[in-house]
């Protein structure tokens, strides 16, 4: 029992330059990442960013990992649909294709994110 008490009692006073030392020689090194101003992490459907960031980087035999802090915020991704912009020229094409009006055509390239062939598809089946 006192033996392990020692030893617990070593870790707990290893000084920072040991505590390197030790990383060095197992193949880790550990680092600050310079100047980060904001990190970004994109899901499906928002970003979580993260600002004032300071990131630690830790290379572990040609891996690395990454601690981020600072302040962390959340915001919602736009839709594609909503990102969209439908060229007038595509909207003319479906139109013409398949007999409609501009609008109709606009509203099935924008409920086809933008692929004719699916606009026109939807527009002639009745949708």
């Amino acid at each position: 029992m006192e033996y392990r008490g020692k030893e617990t009692e070593m870790r707990r006073r290893m000084s920072p330059r040991d505590a390197k030392r030790m990383m060095q020689r197992m193949g880790m090194n550990m680092g600050e990442m310079p100047d980060v101003q904001e990190v970004i992490f994109r899901t499906s459907d928002k970003e979580i960013v993260v600002e004032n960031a300071q990131v630690a980087v830790l290379d572990m035999q040609g891996q690395k990992i990454f601690q981020v802090t600072g302040e962390v915020n959340e915001r919602a991704l736009e839709t594609q649909a909503a990102k969209a912009t439908i060229p007038e020229e595509d909207a003319q094409l479906v139109a013409d294709q398949t007999g409609k009006s501009m609008e109709d055509a606009k509203r099935a390239l924008e409920a086809s994110d933008g692929d004719l062939a699916k606009a026109i598809l939807l527009l002639q089946t009745g949708g």
